[in-house]
């Protein structure tokens, strides 16, 4: 079970959702020293203590983030940057 669960709303066709997918992707990544993965319309992430997938769907984006004991004490802090960077990329792009 995912320790941080975001759904963010879209209407954007699936390349440039891609694209936003991407640009979150990229912004934890060099945040915080993840690789990522597409594998279809799903792209993996993780690091040491943090993993997770960001889906893509019709209208919908969806992250789930799975973080290891060390790492539960900055899920609030974690989650807030996620869930802005996911309102911020996926807007833009429309």
């Amino acid at each position: 079970m995912a320790d941080i669960s975001i759904k963010q709303e879209h209407q954007l066709p699936l390349q440039q959702a891609k694209d936003a997918a991407q640009k979150v992707a990229d912004k934890m990544a060099s945040e915080f020293a993840m690789t990522t993965q597409w594998d279809g319309d799903v792209l993996s992430f993780k690091r040491s203590g943090v993993a997770g997938t960001l889906a893509l769907r019709e209208k919908e984006a969806q992250i789930d983030i799975t973080l290891d004991f060390l790492f539960k004490a900055f899920a609030s802090t974690l989650e807030e940057k996620v869930a802005r960077n996911m309102r911020k990329f996926f807007a833009e792009t429309a």
